[in-house]
């Protein structure tokens, strides 16, 4: 029976978790999580899932053909070193955002099968939108093997490592500015006399409906606007005030920065552990 493990027992972890397992992807029983030190959260997810859930790295990876990192960026060369002498043949998948497939086959100090991911947390309810990037010594059957795990959670596209840091910028954090963007758009509506229970049911659907009509219709978003959007209307009001704000220049700021950040994290890291090495 295969199993896959997880190194690190985080917000991420538990999303694809979740959704792994509630799509019949993987039984709980195949299903092993490790983390340093922290009983209580493993105890909370094997309550929650019924999964095995261990402190002994040494168990987790002769049990799993698929390991995936998903700790604290802090926490990756000690998290790494701690299995290091166990991979064998183990495909080997890093969640993690910044390190680069480079930094972690130099802490483990042997060529193995790494595939990085950039999943979102919208994995716990397959709706992930995860783009994967693999080394030299990764196989095409491990490639389709690791899509087919995040196709089982959302959508999965097989890109060049340097463009996941795009990919960060954009969906890695992508739920994050739609989630803002919901908060604003309720705070707004209970302001101008709405219910906010009615207002929150509104939004949502009015987010699916939007999102549904660009996947549909194949038309353009800027040629969706143009047909909501009547000359002197309430759409044209609203709009004009979000111009006037800079919204579109905020939203091109924002994933650029998110993008700049990822590639300083990967920077950063690989001089600390350059740092630690020497």
């Amino acid at each position: 029976m295969t199993k896959i493990g997880f190194i690190g027992a985080g917000s991420m972890a538990e999303a694809m978790i979740a959704g792994l397992i509630n799509g019949g992807v993987y039984k709980p029983n195949q299903v092993i999580v490790a983390n340093r030190t922290n009983t209580t959260r493993l105890e909370e997810l094997a309550t929650k899932y019924d999964i095995i859930t261990t402190h002994n790295k040494k168990k987790l990876v002769s049990e799993a053909s698929i390991i995936v990192l998903a700790m604290k960026p802090k926490d990756v060369k000690s998290g790494i070193d701690g299995i290091q002498e166990f991979i064998t043949n183990q495909l080997i998948v890093s969640v993690l955002a910044g390190i680069s497939i480079q930094t972690i086959t130099n802490i483990l100090r042997k060529e193995a099968s790494i595939i990085r991911a950039m999943p979102n947390t919208s994995a716990t309810i397959a709706k992930s939108a995860t783009a994967i990037a693999a080394s030299e010594h990764v196989s095409m059957a491990q490639i389709k093997k690791c899509q087919s795990l995040f196709e089982a959670i959302g959508i999965c596209k097989l890109v060049e490592e340097h463009q996941l840091d795009a990919v960060t910028g954009v969906s890695g954090s992508g739920p994050a500015y739609v989630y803002l963007l919901v908060e604003a758009m309720e705070k707004a509506a209970v302001e101008v006399g709405l219910d906010a229970h009615v207002a929150r049911e509104l939004i949502i659907q009015t987010l699916l409906g939007s999102a549904e009509m660009i996947e549909s219709t194949k038309k353009l978003p800027s040629q969706l606007r143009k047909e909501v959007t009547s000359p002197n209307g309430t759409t044209e009001a609203g709009i004009s005030i979000l111009q006037e704000h800079g919204f579109e220049d905020a939203v091109i700021a924002c994933i650029k920065r998110a993008t700049e950040r990822s590639i300083e994290l990967k920077t950063m890291f690989s001089e600390v552990l350059s740092t630690t090495e020497n």
